[in-house]
Formats: structure tokens, C-alpha cells, sequence
């Protein structure tokens, strides 16, 4: 009788897997651009505001806190929209002025 345990079957793969790859190479610049760093740091920054608004128990800190979440949100795509995001030509731009940094 085979052995058909999963032990058995984990340590002697007999199938391979199938790669599925995007069509195209993604951007090289790894999401650094303007628009990410500033919706990063505006939502942490606001998360962080929010967070002491729960902990000394001050509501009106915690939802300033939650505006400022969408502020930033809000920010960022706007950002994103003008062509400071991904693949966006203030980025291309700018990283062949910086030769890809």
C-alpha cells in the first residue's frame, strides 16, 4: 500500500507548480514615490492621534484623529491623480532626472 500521508507527500513533491506572472515588469521604484510617503506619514501621524485620543479617553482627540486619516487619504490620491504616484509622469520624470532613485 502507498504511503499517502501528508508528511509523506510534503517531503516527496511529485507536482510542480505553475507560475503565473504579470504581463509587464512592475515599476523599479518599489512604491517610493511622493504620493506613498506622504499618505504613509499623514495616516500613521493620524493613527497616532487618534490612538491617544482612545487611551486618555478624549473623544473629540479620537475623531480629529479620524479626519485626519481621511485628510491624508484624500492627500494622497489627489497626490496620486497629479502624477506623483506610481508609474505617474511627475515620478518617471523625476527618477530619469535622478537616474532611478
Amino acid at each position: 500500500m502507498a504511503d499517502n500521508t501528508l508528511a509523506h507527500r510534503a517531503q516527496n513533491a511529485t507536482t510542480t507548480e505553475t507560475m503565473h506572472l504579470p504581463p509587464t515588469a512592475a515599476p523599479t521604484n518599489h512604491g517610493k514615490t511622493l504620493a506613498a510617503w506622504v499618505t504613509t506619514y499623514s495616516v500613521v501621524i493620524a493613527f497616532t492621534i487618534a490612538g491617544l485620543g482612545v487611551l486618555f479617553a478624549m473623544v473629540w482627540l479620537f475623531w480629529v484623529g479620524m479626519a485626519l486619516v481621511v485628510a491624508g487619504l484624500v492627500a494622497g490620491k489627489v497626490l496620486q491623480a497629479s502624477g506623483h504616484g506610481q508609474g505617474g509622469d511627475k515620478t518617471r520624470a523625476r527618477q530619469a532626472r535622478t537616474g532611478g532613485h
